[in-house]
């Protein structure tokens, strides 16, 4: 049995590094993704759309093939743990308890290299964990710097 997921894998986190705020991407052309990769992909990202755009965005310039770039963003996302959402909804939440929350449930990690992002009314829409290219966490670059740490923040209980 699978368990459940608080959050769901965006494969472009897997981007390659760039120089400032620019990446490299769409390096060469994509073929469509075969059918064994999307079964294997589709639980950390249910969208063969988004599976076959970030393939041919950002993977293209990753990996030769597209079993490689998935497999390694599903490795790296299975490998991620969460905090405890119940609690955390319970009470007034900010960006940077969330971040520190995150981050303790992650030997190795801090806030620093966590950008979190939310909609015009608070809700959480996005952790990014920042990567060095050796795929460990590493503090954000500065142009990646989401939500303020006191920006309150709403979350719902998983």
């Amino acid at each position: 049995m699978r368990r459940r997921q608080p959050f769901r894998l965006h494969p472009a986190g897997l981007w390659p590094d760039g120089t400032g705020a620019q990446w490299p991407q769409y390096c060469r052309g994509a073929a469509l993704l075969p059918p064994a990769v999307i079964r294997r992909s589709l639980c950390a990202t249910p969208s063969v759309q988004l599976l076959q755009h970030e393939w041919a965005k950002h993977g293209t310039c990753m990996a030769r093939e597209p079993d490689a770039y998935f497999a390694r963003a599903t490795t790296l996302y299975q490998r991620i743990r969460y905090p405890d959402m119940g609690a955390l909804a319970a009470r007034p939440l900010t960006v940077g308890r969330f971040a520190a929350a995150f981050a303790a449930a992650n030997p190795g990690m801090s806030a620093a290299m966590l950008r979190v992002t939310t909609d015009r009314r608070g809700w959480l829409e996005e952790v990014w964990l920042c990567l060095d290219r050796r795929f460990r966490a590493t503090r954000c670059p500065a142009h990646q710097a989401g939500a303020t740490p006191a920006a309150r923040l709403r979350i719902r209980p998983s």
